[in-house]
């Protein structure tokens, strides 16, 4: 008989150590928003995380779009690129300009 362990999705405690002046702002702000220090040390966190993730996933997608152009040197120029902005902010639906050499 296997035994698979199932993943674990408890909170589990973490310690940080926070200057003096920083405790005491998050308890003035969690007193405001009436809520634990707790509760908002960890939306800080999550939201950071979430932040520095996307900021992450747009750095690969540059990187990986840079590459791509390296490899096939397809591009689009900065005309063809302002004319179709500027089509889309007109309020017209288009496709984009095809890439070329």
């Amino acid at each position: 008989m296997t035994h698979i362990a199932a993943k674990s999705t408890a909170a589990k405690p973490i310690a940080v150590k926070l200057e003096q002046d920083i405790r005491d702002r998050i308890k003035r702000l969690a007193e405001v928003r009436q809520r634990s220090t707790h509760w908002l040390m960890r939306e800080a966190i999550q939201q950071y995380v979430e932040r520095e993730e996307r900021c992450e996933a747009f750095r690969q997608d540059g990187i990986q779009a840079w590459e791509a152009y390296r490899r096939t040197g397809l591009h689009v120029t900065l005309e063809e690129a302002d004319a179709w902005l500027i089509t889309l902010e007109d309020g017209h639906d288009v496709e984009p300009p095809e890439c070329h050499v």
